[in-house]
């Protein structure tokens, strides 16, 4: 059995500043705290991002880059449930196809893809009060909406880019209200059938005519 090639060291950063993130909140992240959490040598961290701003940089294009991966990929297997469609940007341009490939994407950052997204959140509200960050979360956000764009021009949208707008809000408003809004404590685990009947409606409003 072939060994799996090792993890890129910058990556491993990323992903283990993530993860503190997620647990703990920005006051968790710290170079020094991402090298005891990584297992690297004193020092590791801030060879590879200097400064906090530069580490916090790295997690926007390690969170976009897992996202889209998620869009494109379906992720890695066991991520969803083996009944769950297939990924979004590979899915035929059919509206029911569509919600049901957007509704497993869902289920996959409520459930496995929890700590990520709460990870994302904590670091989009640093952008806002840093402007040195806001340009690479500008970026990161980018690459959604272009992936956005192009499947709701697959589905037959006369205007895909506010189609995309709109798709993107609604998912980033569905995913915190249910994993840091004031009900998401009291609500029922994520159901990939409920999901789906969201994602249908979702889909329909924004690629409906403009009034």
């Amino acid at each position: 059995m072939s060994t799996p090639p090792p993890v890129d060291r910058r990556t491993l950063i990323a992903d283990t500043a993530i993860g503190l993130v997620a647990a703990a909140g920005l006051r968790g992240l710290t170079h020094r705290a991402v090298d005891g959490a990584a297992g690297l040598p004193a020092g590791s961290t801030s060879y590879y991002f200097r400064t906090r701003t530069a580490l916090i940089a790295a997690c926007y294009q390690r969170l976009a880059e897992l996202d889209l991966a998620d869009v494109d990929d379906g992720g890695p297997p066991g991520s969803v449930p083996p009944a769950a469609p297939p990924a979004l940007a590979v899915t035929p341009p059919d509206r029911d196809a569509a919600a049901a490939a957007l509704a497993g994407l869902l289920y996959r950052w409520l459930t496995v893809g929890r700590e990520r997204q709460l990870a994302r959140f904590e670091l989009s509200l640093e952008a806002a009060r840093n402007p040195e960050l806001q340009a690479d979360l500008h970026r990161a956000g980018q690459g959604a909406r272009a992936r956005a764009a192009g499947i709701a021009a697959a589905l037959g949208s006369d205007r895909p880019e506010e189609a995309a707008e709109l798709l993107v809000a609604w998912t980033e408003g569905l995913l915190y209200d249910r994993l840091a809004g004031a009900l998401a404590r009291s609500r029922p685990a994520p159901d990939l059938a409920e999901l789906a009947a969201v994602a249908r409606r979702m889909l329909a409003a924004a690629l409906a005519d403009p009034a």
